[in-house]
């Protein structure tokens, strides 16, 4: 189960950024997942809970924030939203589109004392 590393990961990026700003404690841990990142958000969450005692995090509440899969269409340059996974512009049915969003995580934001 890849989401334990990628939990080791964010759990380092909260304690630097709390280090940054001379944070003792974080309160919310809010992150984007994309549909198409390869994390599953259940998994994600139990690790989260699993790794986040003992650390900075340890009463931190976590929230995920999934993020559909966004398009950009290269023949007519109209931007959607995909509702299905479908590589094809809601607008001409071009198929020459480029993925602008849904495939990565971000740590969007941290609440810290």
């Amino acid at each position: 189960m890849h989401e334990y590393s990628v939990v080791q990961a964010l759990m380092q990026q909260c304690e630097e950024h709390a280090d940054a700003n001379t944070a003792t404690k974080i309160h919310k841990v809010v992150v984007k997942i994309g549909v198409m990142s390869g994390i599953e958000p259940h998994l994600l969450e139990v690790a989260f809970n699993t790794f986040k005692r003992n650390t900075i995090c340890h009463d931190a509440e976590f929230i995920m924030q999934l993020q559909p899969l966004v398009i950009q269409c290269n023949h007519c340059h109209k931007s959607s939203e995909l509702k299905a996974i479908h590589y094809c512009c809601q607008q001409c049915s071009s198929t020459n589109v480029t993925v602008t969003d849904g495939e990565e995580m971000y740590l969007m934001s941290l609440e810290m004392e």
